[in-house]
């Protein structure tokens, strides 16, 4: 067992007496600020023997303290093979390769680069502290890191710590491709918001990860920022409201301006308005101008004003044919919007809501006025209602109007009424043996008037009249056709000829009179009869019978002493024994121009009083009867008879005589004439009058 140990032991020993010298750790590449430590590692295995540095190949030497490099010098272990290479502070110029070399032995290690970092200064940002940019216009600021700052820094912008976009960089090169500085540009348009704002501009490397920065504030020149308001907002018709209009600007506001839908409110300065509220503000706002140096700038507000309705257009009139849809628009403005409701003028069932109301496939039934009508509003104020007429055209509509009957040839006429729309092309009559448009034809007359409007939306209307010149007994057994055309149609309607028979009714009216005329001619008579009996009994018989051809005074002596006068009232004189006289001897009275008659038979004298042109008057005024009647007169105030008599009809105003003592008891009369068919009328334009109380005792004009 001893045997193995030691070939074991010697087997050790032979391998160890043959190893080589070889690296055990070699430089790596270093990176180091400067003003910083550097340390490169080197260590070696199997080697005892002298260790150098080099720099770029430049041997340092091979002590350990370096001497003539100052700032470097080898640390470590050297029994146990280490030669670490320390640099301190590090400069610029100590960046290069370093290597770890063991000269007796042959051995370099790779080549370890060093770095040196160099922290950038703080950027400088033109204009600052406080750049002056105008609100709205684009600008440019910039950012500029100069020195010899290793790495090239990276120059970022900065607001209230977050990163602004749109910045671009640029690089500035020396001759000897080292940069010389590097400057960002941050272009934005500010705003009146921007005033007051602080950004920031870091210079930031791997040498310094954190940054430096410089901070500058923006200091705005902008225009008028502006704020409108209303107090109240919403306000009834004829309130009060008052604008305030608050601007921020820099520089100072220089002037206030207000408008009212464009238009300038003549006399407004200031910030503050007041105004009364109508319904024009709502749809007119109200704007107020601000101005400074850098310009102008306005706002507007429209205020919330509630009122009654207002009607804006009205429904139009419409004419449509017969089955065609029609349709109605109206306009209301309110706040808040109106109800608007369609109805029939005079009626209240609701047709329809809103503005516009359509009725499909129209008929006659349908023509009239239609009432767009819109409520109240809150204030109680405005409403109201518009009205437009629907006129349905269709064929004409014709009726027969009341026609009065009429005599066997007699006049006639026959009436229809017309109503169409459009207006009826011709109104035609027809019969059995021909048609009449207009003009006349034989015996018949058309004429044609404008009727009394009809129903509403029907049209306008006419009269068609068809006259009828002695009737035939033909006219009453046949009909007469009224007909009317458009063209949309044809209407017509029949008309027959009312007869009427007028000898019953004469018969009847003249048997009444015959009676009514005997009982005044008795009751005449015994009334002058009583009267003549007193008369005779006071005065003296003065009855004449003339009986000279040669034109004596038919008056006595008595008589043309008591004739004179007018006090003495009517007078009769007569003898009952001078009554019977013969007509054959009768004597000739004189000539009229003596003031007598001709008379045959008694000559009878009564004192009526006279009137100019000694002619009896009988009054024309007033008449006693119905309007329409031949009139009556009554002569009782003339004749002073007592009782009176009866009442003398005559046709005449005065019954002329050339002597106020002449008087007869019967007058012829001028004409009888066609009847008149007024029922209130007498059926005979005379009178009869009660005959003298004596056959012969009448006078003959």
């Amino acid at each position: 067992m001893l045997v193995p140990a030691l070939l074991v032991l010697l087997f050790c020993l032979r391998g160890r007496a043959g190893l080589s010298p070889h690296f055990l750790q070699q430089p790596e590449d270093l990176v180091v600020l400067l003003g910083d430590e550097a340390r490169l590692p080197c260590a070696l295995g199997t080697y005892s023997g002298v260790v150098q540095w080099t720099k770029d190949g430049l041997a340092l030497g091979g002590e350990r303290d370096l001497p003539g490099w100052s700032r470097y010098w080898i640390s470590g272990d050297a029994a146990r093979g280490q030669h670490n290479l320390h640099i301190r502070p590090v400069e610029l110029e100590d960046q290069a390769a370093y290597e770890c070399q063991a000269t007796q032995a042959g051995l370099r290690s790779r080549p370890a680069q060093l770095h040196v970092l160099v922290p950038p200064e703080a950027p400088q940002v033109l204009g600052s502290p406080s750049v002056s940019l105008v609100a709205g216009v684009p600008a440019n600021l910039t950012c500029r890191s100069r020195g010899d700052a290793r790495p090239t820094p990276e120059l970022l912008w900065f607001r209230d710590e977050v990163q602004l976009d749109g910045a671009t960089s640029y690089q500035t090169l020396l001759k000897k491709g080292t940069v010389e500085s590097v400057e960002s540009i941050l272009s934005f348009t500010p705003s009146s918001h921007d005033d007051g704002a602080t950004l920031v501009c870091r210079a930031r490397s791997q040498a310094l990860p954190a940054g430096k920065d410089t901070a500058i504030t923006l200091s705005l020149q902008y225009a008028p920022v502006v704020t409108l308001s209303a107090e109240p907002q919403t306000v009834q018709e004829g309130e009060k409201v008052t604008f305030l209009c608050q601007a921020r600007a820099q520089p100072p506001v220089t002037g206030y301006r207000w408008a009212k839908g464009g238009s300038p409110v003549l006399g407004a300065r200031g910030p503050m308005l007041e105004v009364v509220a109508d319904a024009s503000f709502l749809t007119a706002p109200v704007s107020c101008e601000v101005s400074n140096a850098v310009g102008i700038a306005n706002r507007s507000t429209a205020l919330d004003v509630q009122f009654g309705p207002i009607l804006q257009a009205k429904p139009e009139p419409m004419s449509v044919d017969q089955g065609e849809e029609a349709s109605f628009s109206c306009a209301w403005h309110g706040n808040p919007l109106p109800r608007v409701t369609w109805t029939r003028h005079g009626g209240a069932q609701v047709l329809g809501y809103g503005p516009t109301l359509r009725l499909p496939s129209v008929g006659p039934e349908d023509a009239g006025d239609y009432v767009c009508r819109a409520e109240a509003g809150l204030s109680g104020l405005g409403g109201g209602a518009a009205e437009a007429r629907l006129t349905v055209n269709a064929p004409p509509v014709v009726t027969a109007l009341h026609s009065s009957t009429a005599f066997l040839r007699g006049p006639a006429r026959l009436q229809c009424l017309v109503f169409a729309s459009p207006a009826p092309e011709a109104v035609v009559w027809s019969w059995d043996e021909g048609f009449l448009e207009k003009g006349s034809r034989g015996r018949f007359l058309v004429e044609t008037f404008p009727a009394p409007e009809g129903r509403v939306g029907q049209g306008p209307g006419l009269i068609s009249v068809l006259h009828i010149s002695g009737t035939q007994e033909s006219d009453f057994s046949r009909g007469f056709n009224c007909s009317a055309r458009n063209r949309l149609g044809e209407g017509d309607t029949w008309i027959s000829l009312g007869r009427r028979d007028v000898l019953p009714t004469m018969r009847i009216v003249a048997g009444v009179a015959s009676l009514a005329t005997t009982l005044i001619i008795v009751i005449t008579g015994v009334a002058l009869c009583c009267w003549c009996q007193a008369s005779f009994s006071k005065q003296k018989n003065q009855v004449h019978i003339p009986g000279s051809s040669h034109g004596s005074s038919l008056r006595g002596p008595e008589e043309e002493e008591t004739g004179s006068s007018e006090d003495q009232g009517p007078i009769m004189h007569m003898d009952s024994s001078d009554l019977v006289l013969d007509e054959e001897g009768a004597l000739e009275t004189k000539d009229p121009t003596n003031g007598y008659y001709k008379v045959q038979g008694v000559s009878v004298s009564l004192s009526l009083g006279k009137t100019p042109g000694d002619g009896l008057f009988l009054p024309p005024s007033p008449p006693i009867g119905p309007l329409g009647t031949p009139p009556f007169y009554d002569f009782n105030s003339h004749l002073g008879m007592l009782p009176p008599c009866k009442l003398y009809r005559a046709q005449a105003g005065y019954l002329t005589t050339p002597h106020s003592r002449a008087f007869t008891s019967y007058i012829k009369p001028t004409s009888f004439g066609p009847p008149d068919m007024d029922p209130r009328t007498p059926h005979f334009p005379y009178a009869s009058f009660p005959t003298p109380s004596h056959s012969r005792l009448q006078t003959h004009v």
